[in-house]
């Protein structure tokens, strides 16, 4: 695999662990990927309730989670004299009400990235200051979704994203389709990828600046980072295998859903976010179909685009018991390949698994 740069950072495999909320992707599985030379992510989503001894204001404890997650990262990624330190990022959605602390705050503790996505990101570079070395990466599901981007950055701010990750519709999580366009292939990552390739290539030609693709969204295996980065991307984003890692920072309950998931168990719901989301079936979301209401209460106002009168639950909410183990009040998003997970294994483990079956696949095609 080669080396992925982004700027003046330089990883030494081409590896992004997906952020992952709420408190799925925290600091203790950010550090165990960047300690292995990928890129950590942190998710941003629901730091306040992880958080909410740290203060009553939902807001404030996002802030003062974020910080602690950032701090915990920093120190276990330091640089020691067998590698250089590692790459820490946070994931952060455009359509959370407090998007604009998380991304000062993630300035301020000095993240090396910020990846974007559940929104267009229009107004990201107005947040850097003088001496920022935050790098700004937007997730997108479409070149016209970049073009839109790359445009208002460089008319406003003058400034282009330092990388784009392009998410393909096998997603976990909150997906930037529409129902009907998640098993249309002419929306699947291998069509849309070289898209924004060629896409990104205008702007890098034009403005002379290195702007590399990454591409998510159902990667799985080493022979998947191959044939992606034979279709153009410079690195890949995988969320759900990191998920079955002992670093993991979800509890043992959570990554017993991905063990025991069959591919049937697999589905797309409809968030309270208004999107489609991808999760794994159980008690919680047959409830849900079965139009057993959950309270009707707003606790936190988290999501612009979340409107309480017409939703049957807190997503935040279930998200953060399903992170801490209660799948009666709560549910698992998942990958398109969650099904396949059959062990915990270590981090270091997994990329070595990776690397592995990319080396085979790369063997084998030069056959």
């Amino acid at each position: 695999m080669k080396m992925l740069s982004i700027g003046d950072l330089k990883t030494r495999i081409p590896i992004i662990q997906g952020g992952m909320g709420v408190g799925i992707s925290l600091s203790g599985l950010a550090s165990a990927v960047a300690n292995e030379g990928g890129i950590g992510v942190i998710s941003c989503a629901g730091l306040g309730l992880i958080y909410n001894k740290l203060s009553s204001s939902f807001s404030e404890a996002c802030i003062l989670g974020l910080k602690e997650e950032l701090r915990l990262a920093h120190e276990k990624v330091k640089e020691t004299k067998e590698r250089a330190r590692g790459i820490v990022g946070v994931n952060i959605m455009v359509a959370m009400t407090n998007f604009a602390d998380m991304v000062k705050t993630s300035i301020a503790e000095k993240a090396d990235i910020i990846f974007c996505g559940a929104g267009l990101p229009l107004n990201l570079p107005s947040f850097l200051q003088k001496g920022s070395t935050t790098k700004l990466v937007p997730i997108v599901s479409s070149a016209r979704a970049l073009r839109i981007i790359c445009e208002k950055w460089q008319s406003l701010y003058n400034y282009l994203p330092d990388a784009v990750v392009v998410e393909g519709p096998k997603a976990g999580g909150h997906l930037g389709f529409k129902e009907n366009q998640i098993t249309d292939e002419q929306y699947s990552l291998e069509e849309i990828l070289p898209q924004v390739v060629a896409e990104t290539a205008i702007y890098e030609k034009k403005y002379n600046k290195t702007i590399p693709v990454i591409a998510g969204g159902g990667i799985y295996s080493g022979a998947d980072i191959y044939k992606m980065m034979s279709l153009g991307a410079s690195g890949v984003q995988l969320g759900t295998r990191f998920v079955t890692t002992n670093e993991c920072d979800a509890s043992m309950a959570f990554k017993e859903q991905y063990l025991n998931a069959k591919i049937e168990d697999i589905e797309i719901i409809k968030s309270p976010v208004g999107m489609p989301g991808r999760a794994i079936s159980g008690f919680f979301i047959q409830q849900v179909k079965e139009g057993i209401k959950q309270p009707k209460t707003c606790p936190f106002h988290c999501i612009k685009t979340c409107n309480i009168s017409k939703s049957p639950y807190c997503i935040m909410l279930a998200l953060y018991n399903a992170f801490k183990g209660n799948f009666k009040s709560g549910f698992a998003f998942s990958g398109s390949n969650a099904y396949k997970a059959d062990k915990i294994t270590s981090v270091k483990s997994l990329i070595s698994e990776l690397m592995k079956e990319f080396k085979e696949k790369e063997l084998f095609s030069k056959k």
